[in-house]
Order: structure tokens, then C-alpha cells, then sequence
């Protein structure tokens, strides 16, 4: 039952390249089955997370623009990866709508792509190409095969159902299968023929019903994909233009439900997406082809075994059987994928993202309440950090304690690697669907989760185990190095604390970023590109450190080598063995003379010893027996995985030796060759040590131990230590160190001592070239170190090493000697600076091809090749740019090309800077092209070394005076009489002074004037602080005033409260003694009037002569009243 359950598991990735169609892809299938995490990463060291956990890919290719850059990188990474890819055609419409295509036409395109793809995978398996580079600029490899490839299946076959046609934004898609199975009943033939007929050059006949070849008598003059698969697509997309009859015929023919509104709709595109959408609908399509042709987790382990663990070969015959026994068992479970309880659980960490802690489930699986704390402490209680893991075997549960193995552990070491092993509780479970965590309590093999409780214990990847005797899981390769450094620091130094917590976080949740402090102290953080950067200091900024940060100008990597053009084996290999073209120094007790030679290296040796850093490290500083196969023949070889590392890593050194000597054999004959070979074996012979840091490009040789001093000094002798690691020397002490008679003298033990003085200084010299202190760059240093006798008394109980005098331990002269002299070699063999520089594919339409290409020529860049693509406008241009040349060139690609133009940048190479950083013309055709003295101005070598050198703090020569026209100069000229030139000169003086004098007497006026205001100004000044003081004065004065004033106001205030008490009683009386006004009086005055108004003969004035007297009278015996009170 657990078997069954782990067979219906895919796990699969999205894999194409920009703009090719992931995310429209993504989004139908989380529409059709809403199961599907919703993770679109478009950085390499995203897709290299997401291709460690998967099984299967789908490989999205653009109908229209081809196979592109990363196309080449996501086919390499499946290729390492080991895991199975389907290919998706996509923008099938785009043939149809905007290049006008002709069924046959599309249908040779898509032939042309589905070649091109399986090419592709054949030189990756066949070791062609080393580098996704090289395969883009060898073109289309699959129109020209090998004849071994002849007889290779192609790993893409439309008939097997791994090939689909699609188009993601309409919503449809189909393999051959689909037609297969519809024409199964109307043509009479097998599914499994039909199949292998519909696609390749095979012809229908009408009238036989028959299927033949191109030359067959009465056959279609079209292939059967265009008649019975391309020709009903193309009826169908012009039938949306108005030919509702054709739409009902397909939706008549397929029994398609489609409402008639939809097919209604006045929007031809929408009526079109409605019937190819239920016609060909994409879900179904790409999940059966997903769960026909993509393995499950047990195939694909069985398959990826050796990738995922390889096998470790143990030359210790000490080792605990016990141990191996239960790694072996180990093994044998994730080989199998086996899921009971019983079975020893292993997972892989591919990375840790940050989720917020308010977006994780507020309860369990079982419905109890989860402590949604944060891990981090202080300063992280916003962000919870989940790792993304795949579980390969066995079944893993929360609360499960578990063992996390670095790269580094080894069961067969125990205790002493012990810092390589944690031990860590999970504290929850989550299954990732769409956006959201749904917390399990379990999980068996198989399953994708994402686990909380790791946060401390990991910082990007780790292995998962509950045991401790197993192998780690070999490192995950990523597609290019971080080469876009910048130093960060906050504007406010008190926030420095949260910055490099921050940084901390950062590089925890980015697998791909690099943080490190520089030798001066500053926080350097690494990113892949622009873009990537921009990112992370979007993270840093916005969600870990949260405070205001400077972030500097982009520091540029540089390399230093020497001019090494017309390399010649035999003739450099001469110079090492006794001329007299060498740098000689001396320590500065005069002990030990110091004399290195140096020569360069062939550049493909260069490259080899370069990418094979990481094995070099391990097997020159681990045991040989105990390396990881499969990162060496990552790097490129043609043998098999059970080759011993040692030989793989040896053979690939001897062919770019081979390489490198083919490449001038037009030009000598064969004896002349194997000599040559010959020399080169003895140099592989001798290979004392690597740098810089011990696995570098540089190579420091062991000297001839038969050459002899002049006087009775010693030749410090040398060991073939990195000859034995890398398996050309086969018995230790092969190369002799010279006569045994005196190696017992004290002398002589003296100079065996000093051998790690010799290397350390080889190392420093090659960390820090003297042009600007960068690393230095496939050289060869013989370097023979001489010491003689100790004169007077010294103390022989002293170990060498701690030897000392007035000038230092003896150890370090010697240490600063070597490295001084191999620097002052390299600057007397005509140093040059080698940069890095990015492959740079473009695209864009005609009518900006100009404009692209000036903006290429600014940028240094160099044009490869360029190809119009078929049948459209669109013009595709390879070139190599300079990394250093490259910030800020994609914002100006689209400023000059109106945005029509599009670059994606891949590391691809160091290259050497042929320019001379200290020309000087000194011919008279130099003289005459570039100028003599101050005139000759610096060129691109010597600015970008003095740029370096600048943002160091090394010493830069450069002239105090930048402006050369504001400075005197007293050239003789031959053209006129230096009289003439005088008397000029001081014509022009006169003048000058004249309007300096001007200048300063006007400049004086102004000056007193100003003095005189100013002195205006102050006497008004003085005036006014009298003023003020005088005020202060007269209210320290009147305060007493105002207290007694205060006084008086409060009694008048009581009296006259008082009063108007007293007052208010009287008024109350008032109304009666209105009232009790003589009635008498009253008569007597409206008599009168009445007298008066008869007399008149106005009745109406009458009454109102009354009232007017009523109110006169009232108001008299009123004012009487106020006069008395």
C-alpha cells in the first residue's frame, strides 16, 4: 500500500527561458488542479533549489524566438541533475496570428526546434561542450551529428508522448497521442502506428488508406502532422474570424459543451480560447503526459542515486565495519525510496525561505493551537524561517528528532568531525500547496514539505538524517558564481548591530549570496547580477534589517597575468631550468637568497585548474580515497562513474595539456611534438603546491635539486606534494632532494624546515599581484631559495623555525622575500590584467540595430555572430561584454532602443586585457599615433588598475593639477624664437594684472562699503539692547505698582458687589409704587386732554392722546422715583 501510494507522486519543476511562458503555464495548471505549488524563481540559484527536489522537468521553448541562452542552462542542469525533462513547444498561436505561417512551414520549424533540443542533450551526454557557452557559439548542434550520435535515441520523441504542442495563454495544448487516438476509429489503424506516423516524414494515401514514405506512389504531398494535426488548428483559428458553421462543425465533431453565448461573443479571441480550451484543454494534456512519460520517486532515485549520493570508495582498512554497514543500508533505502516507519529517515535542504509569522497556521494538524514563536530571537520576530526539503527515505514526523550533516561530515571519522553534525527536534510540518501551509503530522518518502524548527541549524543546505552514520548529499551545482559585489553600511553606524544580522538572515535565505567582510572591514555582500542584487537589497532593507543602509559602487573582480603571446612549451620550459631571466631578492639578515622564475600557463590548463577548485581542495588537503565522483565529472568527462576521481581529474589536466599542443602542431613536425610531451610530462612532475589559497590556477614548481650554489649554501628542496595528490607521481620521495650523504647535516634540516616559508610566500603572491592587489592568474613559479651557514654561536636547541635576529624570525623573512620576488617577476615579464566578461545574447527588430550596436561599442563589447531569426523581423546578436562594463547596460539598452530590445548576460570567461597598463610610446609611429609626454593619454588597462588601486587605498600616480590648461609651461618650441614667446608672454601678463587691479580696487569698495554698513549695523544694535534694557528697568519698577493696584481693584470689587446687592432689593419695589400713583391725578390728566381733543374735533386723537398721556405720566412718576433713590 506505501509503495502505491509513493508511485502516484511527481514531482516535477518548470524549467525555460525568460519570457518563454513559466508563469501563464503555471497559472492553467493550478487552474485546472489547484494542487500545484505557485513558485515561479527565475534566479539559477532558485531553479538549481527547485531541480535538487524534483524528478522531472517541463522544458518550455518559445515556437517563435527558438532555443535561446538559458534554454542551453536548464537542458545542462537536467543533464547534472540526472532527473527526466519533457519538452512543451509553446506559442504554437503566435505561428499562426503573427508570422502567417503555413501549416507545412510551422511544421518545419517545429521539426527544426525538436532537433535543435535533442542536439543539445546529445553533445551534453557525449561531453562535447564544457560550458553552456561553448554550445551556443558551436550553433545548432543537432544539424550536424557524429556518427556516434547517429545511432543514439534522441532523448525528445513527439510518438513517445514527451513532446507537447501548447499554447499557455489560450489555454490549450496537445501530444501526438491525442490525434492518435481521434483518427484511431476514422483511418483504421493501430493508436500505436498512428503514433509513430504523425510525426516524420510520413505520407497518407487517400485511396489505399495507407501510410508510406515520401517516394510511395499516390501519397499526400504534405507530412500527416501538417493533414491531420496542423491543417484543422490553422481551419479553426480562421474560422474565428466569422465562420461560425466551421466552429459549430468542431464543436459538433469533438462533442464539445461549449453555451452559445460564448460562442457569440463578439471577441474572436475569447471565442476562440472557449473552443480550444475544451477541444485541447492544458491541464489534462500536460498532467498525462506528466504521469506517463515523468517517473516517480521510486524510478527516479534508483536513477539518481548516483548523483544524489554518489558512492564513496574508503581507502582507510581501519574503519568501523559497523559503520559502513549501516551507511550502506542507508544508501540502499534512498536507492529504493523506501517508505515504512522501520526504514532510516534521510532528507535534503535545498535552501531556507522566510516566511512572515502571521501567514503560518494558527493550529496543528489536529486542530490544537501551535506557538507560532520565532526562532531567531531578537530582531526576527516578524520573519520564521522554513526549510524547503524533499524526503528520500523513510517517513518524517513533527517533534522527530533528527541529525543535520553539513557537506562535511564523515560517519567513518566520528568524534572528530563532530562540528559537522547537530542534532535539532522538528517542530512542524507543511505540505506547500498554492500559497498557503497546511500542516501535517507526517510525511513519508516521497513528499515535498517545508519544515519549521531548522532555522538555527542550517544556514542554506543540509542533509537530514536519524542516524549519524550517513553520507551527505553532494552539493548542488549552480549554473554561475556570484561575481557583482558591493560593500554595504548603514548611514547610521549605531544600526551597524541590525546590519549584519540582517546580512545573517539574508544569506540564510538566499542559497545563492555570498557575504563576507573584506580586509578593511567592510560587510561585502555577492550576488549573481544586477537584478539578484537589487533584490536582496530590497530583503535586507524591507524586511531584515529595516533601517537606512549606503550601499557603494559595484567592486568589480579583477585577475593579474602576465603577456603571454606565441606561447611556446619548450622555449618557456627552457627559461626554468637555468637562465638567467629571473628576479633575485634577499632576506635582510642576508641568510637566504632568493631567485624565481615564472612563465604562463596554457590557457586551457588555466581553465581546468580553475573549475576544478572544489576537487583540488579535497584532494589535496583530504584523504584521495574519499572524493565525490560526481562533482568531477560534472565538470565534463566521458567516463563512467566508477572511474577513480584521480584519474578523471588526471586525464582532463593531460588533455588541455594535449589540447594546447595540437593547437601549434601545424606549425612543427611530430618528433618536435612528443618532444614537447615529453617536457610536459616532466613539468607535471614537479607541481610543488596551487594558489592562492592552495587550489588555484597557479602552480609553483619544485626546483632541480641538482643544481648546484656557488658558494656553501643550501638549496631549500621542494616536494611533489601536489603531484602525488594528483596522482602523476605514483611513490612518495620520487623526486630526490639531493645527496643523502648531507641531508643528516643541521644545515640541511634547516632548509627541509623552511619549506612551508617557501609555499606561505607563494601563496601571498598570488592572492595579491602587484598590480593592484588582485589574484593572479595562470602562472608557473620555479622559485630556489638558498640559505647559508649561521655565523658565530648559535643556540642549536632552538628549533629552526623560531630562529630570530634583529631583523625578524627567519620564517617570515624568508616568507616576505619569496612573495616580494615573485611579484617583482611578474611586473618585469610585462603584467596584464585579465577581467571577467559575460556572454551577452540580444534581441531586438531591425530598426534598432543601430542603436544597439552603439551602445555595444560603448561598453567595450565585442560582436560574435549575428542571425536574423526566420520569418520574422527579429534579429538575434551574441557578443562577449565586460563585466566591469556591464552595470547599468540593460537601463540603457531600453532607453536607446525604446525598450524593443532585450539582453540576458551569463558568465562566461576571464579574459586578458592585451593593453599594456605602463605603455609608453617610445617608436615614432607611436610617438606620431598616440602622442609624446604629458599628452599620451592613460588607456583601458591603466584606468581600470588605477580605479582598483584608488578604491583600495593604494598608491595612485596621478598628477596634482587636473586641469593642464590653468598651469604655466615653458616648453621650447621649434616653430618660433623664444623671444617671440616672451615677449607675448609678458604683453599678456601686463594686460592680466591690469584687470586684476580692477578687480581688486572694485573688490576694495565694496569692501569698505561693507565695513561701514556693518559698523551701522552695530551702532543700531546698541542702541537697541539700551533700549530693552531700559524697559526692564521700568517693569521691575512698576511691579510693586501693579501689586497694589491688584489690592485696591479686589476691595473696589467687594464694595461694589455690595451696592449693587442693596440696589436689587430696592428695585423690587418699584412696581408698587408705580401702582399706587394718584388715580386722581391720572383722571385729571385725561380730562384735560379729553377737553383738549373735544375741542380740537378729533375722536381718534382723543384716545390716542390718552395713551400718549398714560405713558408721559408713567414715565415722569418713573424718573421722580430715580431722582429720589
Amino acid at each position: 500500500m506505501e509503495e502505491t501510494e509513493t508511485r502516484k507522486i511527481r514531482n516535477i519543476c518548470i524549467l525555460a527561458h525568460v519570457d518563454h511562458g513559466k508563469t501563464t503555464l503555471a497559472d492553467q495548471l493550478i487552474a485546472g488542479c489547484r494542487v500545484i505549488h505557485q513558485v515561479i524563481w527565475t534566479f539559477c540559484s532558485e531553479v538549481s533549489t527547485a531541480a535538487r527536489l524534483s524528478d522531472g522537468a517541463l522544458v518550455l521553448v518559445d515556437a517563435v524566438e527558438g532555443v535561446h541562452i538559458q534554454t542551453h542552462a536548464v537542458l545542462r542542469q537536467a543533464w547534472i541533475e540526472k532527473f527526466t525533462p519533457c519538452l512543451l513547444l509553446n506559442k504554437i498561436d503566435r505561428l499562426i496570428s503573427e508570422l502567417k505561417l503555413t501549416p507545412l512551414e510551422a511544421y518545419t520549424r517545429l521539426q527544426r526546434i525538436v532537433h535543435e533540443v535533442n542536439g543539445i542533450m546529445s553533445a551534453y551526454k557525449s561531453e562535447k561542450y564544457l560550458s553552456d557557452v561553448d554550445s551556443i557559439l558551436a550553433g545548432p548542434v543537432g544539424e550536424v551529428a557524429d556518427e556516434n550520435d547517429e545511432y543514439e535515441e534522441d532523448t525528445f520523441q513527439p510518438h513517445k508522448g514527451n513532446v507537447a504542442f501548447v499554447c499557455a495563454l489560450d489555454g490549450w495544448g496537445f501530444t501526438i497521442s491525442d490525434f492518435a487516438e481521434f483518427y484511431v476509429s476514422k483511418l483504421g489503424a493501430s493508436a500505436v502506428a498512428l503514433e509513430k506516423a504523425l510525426w516524420g516524414p510520413r505520407y497518407f494515401n487517400k485511396t489505399t488508406m495507407m501510410i508510406g514514405g515520401k517516394k510511395a506512389v499516390g501519397v499526400s504531398k504534405v507530412p500527416m502532422f501538417v493533414q491531420f494535426v496542423l491543417e484543422p488548428l490553422w481551419k479553426v483559428y480562421q474560422a474565428t474570424d466569422g465562420d461560425i458553421g466551421l466552429l459549430q462543425k468542431v464543436v459538433k465533431s469533438f462533442n464539445l459543451s461549449i453555451p452559445a453565448r460564448e460562442l457569440q461573443n463578439k471577441d474572436p479571441k475569447l471565442v476562440l480560447q472557449a473552443v480550444m480550451s475544451r477541444w485541447l484543454p492544458l491541464s489534462e494534456t500536460i498532467l498525462s503526459m506528466v504521469v506517463k512519460c515523468l517517473p516517480d520517486p521510486i524510478d527516479a532515485q534508483s536513477v539518481r542515486l548516483s548523483r544524489l549520493l554518489p558512492k564513496i570508495d574508503v581507502v582507510d582498512e581501519g574503519a568501523n565495519l559497523d559503520v559502513l554497514a549501516e551507511a550502506n543500508r542507508v544508501r540502499q533505502s534512498v536507492e529504493t525510496c523506501n517508505s515504512s516507519p522501520e526504514a532510516p529517515c534521510v532528507a535534503f535542504v535545498s535552501k531556507m525561505f522566510a516566511v512572515p509569522l502571521k501567514l503560518l497556521p494558527p493550529r496543528g494538524p489536529n486542530g490544537e493551537v501551535v506557538d507560532n514563536f520565532s526562532e531567531g530571537g531578537a530582531g526576527e520576530s516578524d520573519e520564521c524561517f522554513l526549510a524547503f526539503a524533499r524526503i528520500f527515505s523513510g517517513v518524517l514526523s513533527s517533534g522527530q528528532k533528527v541529525f543535520v550533516l553539513s557537506p562535511l561530515h564523515d560517519p567513518l571519522k566520528g568524534k572528530a568531525v563532530q562540528k559537522h553534525v547537530q542534532e535539532a527536534e522538528l517542530h512542524s510540518l507543511y505540505l506547500m500547496m498554492g500559497q498557503g501551509l497546511i500542516p501535517v503530522a507526517s510525511a513519508k518518502a516521497g513528499n515535498v514539505v517545508a519544515i519549521r524548527g531548522l532555522g538555527q541549524q542550517i544556514l542554506k543546505s543540509a542533509t537530514l538524517s536519524s542516524t549519524r552514520n550517513c553520507w551527505p548529499f553532494s552539493s548542488m551545482v549552480f549554473q554561475v558564481a556570484p561575481t557583482l559585489r558591493v560593500a554595504i553600511e548603514p548611514s547610521d553606524p549605531a544600526d551597524m548591530g541590525a546590519l549584519m544580522k540582517g546580512l545573517r538572515l539574508l544569506n540564510r535565505a538566499d542559497p545563492f549570496v555570498e557575504v563576507n567582510v573584506s580586509a578593511t572591514g567592510e560587510q561585502v555582500l555577492a550576488a549573481a547580477g544586477e537584478v539578484h542584487l537589487e533584490r536582496c537589497i530590497k530583503d535586507l532593507q524591507d524586511r531584515f534589517t529595516r533601517v537606512r543602509m549606503e550601499v557603494s559602487q559595484p567592486l568589480v573582480s579583477y585577475k593579474e597575468t602576465i603577456d603571454g603571446e606565441g606561447f611556446n612549451p619548450l622555449e618557456k620550459l627552457k627559461v626554468l631550468t637555468g637562465s638567467s631571466d629571473c628576479v633575485e631578492k634577499t632576506t635582510p639578515n642576508q641568510r637566504c637568497l632568493i631567485r624565481v622564475h615564472v612563465m604562463k600557463l596554457p590557457s586551457m590548463l588555466t581553465k581546468v585548474l580553475h573549475e576544478s577548485s572544489d576537487i583540488l581542495g579535497t584532494l589535496l588537503e583530504g584523504k584521495p580515497g574519499q572524493i565525490d565522483k560526481t562533482s568531477i565529472l560534472q565538470k565534463g568527462n566521458n567516463g563512467a562513474v566508477d572511474d577513480s576521481p584521480i584519474e578523471v581529474l588526471k586525464k582532463r589536466i593531460v588533455d588541455a595539456i594535449e589540447s594546447e599542443i595540437e593547437s601549434g602542431s601545424k606549425e612543427i613536425d611530430s618528433d618536435r611534438a612528443e618532444k614537447y610531451r615529453s617536457l610536459w610530462r616532466q613539468f607535471l612532475l614537479r607541481i610543488w603546491a596551487l594558489g592562492p589559497r592552495h587550489v588555484g590556477p597557479n602552480i609553483l614548481l619544485v626546483p632541480d635539486p641538482e643544481i648546484e650554489s656557488e658558494d656553501a649554501s643550501v638549496l631549500i628542496p621542494g616536494s611533489s606534494h601536489a603531484s602525488e595528490r594528483l596522482g602523476f607521481v605514483r611513490e612518495h620521495g620520487a623526486q630526490s632532494n639531493g645527496n643523502s650523504s648531507e641531508a643528516i647535516s643541521s644545515l640541511h634540516m634547516e632548509a627541509k624546515s623552511l619549506q612551508n616559508s617557501v609555499v606561505s610566500g607563494f601563496q601571498l603572491a598570488t592572492a595579491a599581484g602587484p598590480l593592484c592587489d588582485e589574484p593572479m592568474w595562470g602562472l608557473a613559479f620555479l622559485v630556489e631559495a638558498y640559505i647559508s651557514p649561521l655565523g658565530g654561536s648559535t643556540d642549536e636547541s632552538e628549533p629552526f623555525t623560531h630562529r630570530s635576529d634583529q631583523h625578524g624570525i627567519f620564517t617570515g623573512q624568508i616568507m616576505t622575500a619569496v612573495k616580494d620576488a615573485c611579484r617583482q617577476a611578474v611586473l618585469q615579464k610585462k603584467p596584464r590584467l585579465v577581467e571577467g566578461v559575460y556572454f551577452c545574447e540580444l534581441n531586438t527588430t531591425t530598426e534598432y540595430l543601430g542603436a544597439m550596436y552603439a551602445v555595444l561599442a560603448r561598453r567595450r563589447a565585442r560582436v560574435l555572430k549575428e542571425e536574423m531569426q526566420e520569418g520574422s523581423s527579429l534579429f538575434t546578436v551574441h557578443a562577449y561584454v565586460p563585466v566591469a562594463e556591464s552595470f547599468g547596460f540593460a537601463d540603457e539598452l531600453r532607453r536607446w532602443t525604446s525598450g524593443a530590445c532585450s539582453a540576458l548576460l551569463l558568465f562566461s570567461h576571464w579574459e586578458t586585457l592585451e593593453e599594456d597598463p605602463f605603455f609608453v610610446p617610445k617608436t615614432e609611429e607611436e610617438i606620431e599615433e598616440f602622442g609624446d609626454g604629458s599628452s599620451v593619454l592613460p588607456n583601458t588597462a591603466r584606468k581600470l588598475v588605477d580605479a582598483v588601486r584608488r578604491r583600495k587605498g593604494l598608491l595612485v600616480e596621478e598628477k596634482v593639477v587636473q586641469h593642464g590648461a590653468k598651469q604655466r609651461t615653458l616648453a621650447r618650441k621649434a616653430t618660433r624664437p623664444i623671444d617671440h614667446f616672451v615677449k607675448d608672454d609678458l604683453a599678456s601678463r601686463e594686460e592680466e594684472m591690469t584687470s586684476w587691479r580692477a578687480k581688486v580696487a572694485s573688490l576694495e569698495e565694496d569692501l569698505r562699503r561693507s565695513h561701514q554698513e556693518m559698523s551701522d549695523h552695530q551702532q543700531l544694535c546698541r542702541q537697541l539692547e539700551k533700549e530693552l534694557k531700559d524697559v526692564k528697568d521700568q517693569e521691575q519698577q512698576m511691579k510693586p505698582k501693579l501689586l497694589l493696584l491688584q489690592f485696591d481693584l479686589e476691595n473696589f470689587t467687594d464694595n461694589w458687589l455690595a451696592c449693587l446687592s442693596t440696589l436689587m432689593q430696592r428695585v423690587k419695589v418699584i412696581p408698587d409704587l408705580l401702582i399706587s400713583v394718584s388715580k386722581a391725578q391720572r383722571q385729571e390728566a385725561r380730562a384735560k386732554v379729553q377737553h383738549d381733543s373735544l375741542r380740537l374735533g378729533n375722536v381718534g386723537v382723543i384716545r390716542a392722546g390718552t395713551i400718549i398721556y398714560e405713558t408721559w405720566e408713567d414715565g415722569e412718576a418713573l424718573k421722580d422715583l430715580n431722582s429720589h433713590l
